[in-house]
């Protein structure tokens, strides 16, 4: 037995719980939940158990709900199964809801409606956000003066071609929640600096919040708002001002040793007037509960981010719940007739849709919360078009002939490295990968030698190595280890040496709010006249950190995909997993490809390529429905 498959065995388990957990469908720790949570609520059904445990795992796995009747479909095991363990035909249940409905946890550990099973606390959560939206949108904000504010969004987007941003100012300054979506490069910042610019005009005290799931993509918000804050007139510059951003644990005071985890709550309302949260697909449902129920009443919530990227790691898929798939989002006619006094009327047509076009009811809370919906779709990225643009567009479309017809075109700015799922890669496969690495490196080796951290963390974001798993010959540790050989080959020095050197790349792997570091955070060690030290980008002059200083941190040479969400490289080279493999999704690579600006390479076999466009990650929740289904007040 391999010790990995022995690690999730539960070795108390019987029955249809201890099968499929040998079966790798469950782990031990969905097993041991489900097996105390039987016992306390004097539950002996393992069938019961079993709905239990696999709820916990669906969980787990970043679901909120469970359908039962269709969970012998969707679910497959999630670890390697040692094929010399014996294990049992998995036996799924007939009868299987109804045995539950009568089980004395529902209600109490868990909640059933109908086929689905939900953990309580995810259940009462997706209550919670649901009511908190609909209550903020039940009406319009009444505190802005519709001549200036279109006489502001004329003056800030005067650009024909900027309709798009101005239509999304306009429904985000219109709405006490928003969601800002678009891919890269669609000018989300842009429209959020010139948005709070124009609020503050009307509100010039207005308090403003940034924030961001992690302090990389804090880090980024801050830079990214400041530089378009930069492109403005000295006046609307001055509006915004120089604001800072944090992480959302930050904003809402995380106390881990209190009995309240977050010093802001229902009870002691965050000090802000607007709050911005970037990178918003990647915020998890009880965060967006916590968070709403900070909010004060009249705050505005601009929530900014991409649907089609990578969802949070812990349970939920609240951005895509609320864009819900919408490439067109309804308007009511209340939003309507706002609107019409805002925008430009050759604008107003395009900008504004009937909810009824969607909904079928122009009045439901649901079509109020889409009122505060806007998509940009212009890419101002690839602004000629281009092999990366369209092969975006192809993985997000879900196209996956048109996507493999743009990896085999032969483009200068897209490669494809084709390789069977169980073919060894070849000198040939990895000329092209081996030489963006050691270029990269070297040029990052030789500006932190000569003192130049600027020009560091610039060589750092030229090239980075992506990969779905953390382990394996796919996963980052591999690639990892075999990019800093690749380079400390290049540059004759002994890859085994002890200790920090000029040039080493750094990933932060824990947040350190002492220091100001962040999980997710990279830089690069750079010597100075006094020694060596910790430099990372922060926008305008690079952050010094004293090694002694430096906490959780690894050598960077690769990163998983999950980790590049909110970063912008020069070029990627993506090691796709393996055809099968839970990871490829439509989501991972559509993330994966448009980190890059310049450059895509595409490790792995067409099959992998095809069925990762073609599965879009399965997240089940209950908060849309709970949206739509919502009855007027």
């Amino acid at each position: 037995m391999n010790d990995a498959y022995a690690a999730t065995l539960a070795l108390r388990a019987t029955g249809v719980l201890a099968d499929f957990n040998r079966a790798g469908v469950l782990s031990a720790a969905d097993v041991h939940v489900a097996r105390r949570l039987g016992a306390l609520g004097g539950e002996p059904d393992e069938q019961v158990l079993l709905a239990v445990a696999l709820t916990v795992r669906s969980t787990r796995h970043g679901s909120v709900v469970l359908d039962l009747d269709t969970a012998e479909q969707t679910t497959s095991p999630d670890a390697d199964v040692d094929e010399a363990a014996p294990t049992a035909p998995l036996t799924w249940p007939t009868d299987w809801a109804q045995r539950c409905a009568a089980s004395p946890l529902v209600g109490g550990p868990v909640q059933l409606r109908g086929s689905r099973m939900w953990l309580t606390r995810y259940w009462e959560q997706e209550e919670q956000v649901a009511d908190e939206l609909l209550a903020r949108t039940a009406r319009l904000p009444v505190d802005l003066d519709p001549a200036r504010l279109s006489a502001s969004l004329l003056r800030l987007f005067p650009d024909p071609g900027d309709a798009d941003q101005r239509t999304a100012a306009a429904v985000c300054a219109l709405s006490r929640v928003s969601v800002l979506a678009g891919g890269p490069g669609t000018g989300k910042t842009t429209t959020v600096s010139r948005l709070l610019a124009l609020l503050r005009e009307q509100h010039p005290h207005l308090r403003v919040a940034l924030a961001a799931p992690t302090g990389k993509a804090a880090a980024r918000l801050e830079e990214a708002v400041r530089s378009s804050t930069r492109a403005l007139a000295p006046s609307d510059a001055a509006l915004v001002g120089d604001l800072a951003a944090t992480t959302l644990h930050r904003l809402l005071g995380w106390r881990p040793d209190a009995r309240s985890r977050f010093r802001h709550d229902a009870s002691n309302r965050l000090p802000a007037d607007v709050v911005v949260v970037d990178e918003a697909s990647m915020v998890p449902l009880t965060m967006m509960a916590r968070l709403l129920e900070a909010l004060r009443p009249s705050a505005r919530l601009v929530l900014v981010g991409d649907p089609d990227q990578l969802a949070s790691v812990e349970a939920g898929a609240v951005l895509g719940d609320l864009v819900d798939g919408a490439r067109q989002p309804a308007r009511t006619a209340r939003m309507a007739a706002a609107l019409e006094q805002v925008l430009p009327p050759a604008a107003t047509a395009t900008a504004i849709a009937t909810a009824a076009e969607a909904t079928g009811a122009p009045d439901t809370p649901h079509a109020r919360l889409r009122d505060g919906i806007a998509l940009l779709a212009t890419n101002r990225r690839f602004s000629s078009g281009g092999a990366i643009a369209e092969l975006a567009e192809a993985v997000q479309r879900g196209d996956a002939e048109k996507a493999l017809g743009v990896l085999r075109s032969r483009d200068r700015d897209v490669v494809f490295e084709e390789v069977g799922d169980d073919s060894p890669l070849t000198e040939d496969h990895l000329r092209g990968l081996r030489s963006d690495v050691v270029t990269a490196g070297l040029a990052l080796e030789r500006a932190a030698a000569e003192g130049r951290a600027a020009d560091a963390l610039d060589a750092l974001e030229r090239h980075r190595v992506l990969c779905a798993h953390r382990t394996g010959p796919r996963g980052v540790q591999h690639w990892s280890s075999l990019a800093a050989r690749w380079v400390a080959e290049a540059s004759g020095r002994d890859l085994y040496a002890v200790g920090h050197r000029a040039g080493e790349p750094l990933l932060v792997t824990e947040n350190d709010y002492e220091v100001g570091l962040y999980n997710g955070d990279t830089g690069a060690v750079v010597s100075t006249p006094s020694g060596l030290v910790a430099v990372f980008g922060r926008g305008g002059e690079p952050v010094t950190v004293p090694l002694a200083r430096l906490g959780s941190a690894r050598p960077l040479h690769a990163m998983t995909v999950h980790r590049s969400q909110g970063s912008q490289f020069d070029r990627v080279s993506i090691v796709l997993p393996a055809a099968g493999s839970p990871l490829a999704t439509r989501e991972t690579l559509y993330t994966a490809v448009t980190r890059a600006t310049s450059g895509v390479r595409v490790i792995g076999s067409a099959a992998a390529v095809a069925e990762a466009v073609d599965r879009p990650a399965a997240r089940a929740t209950g908060l849309r429905e709970r949206l739509a289904s919502a009855q007027n007040a």
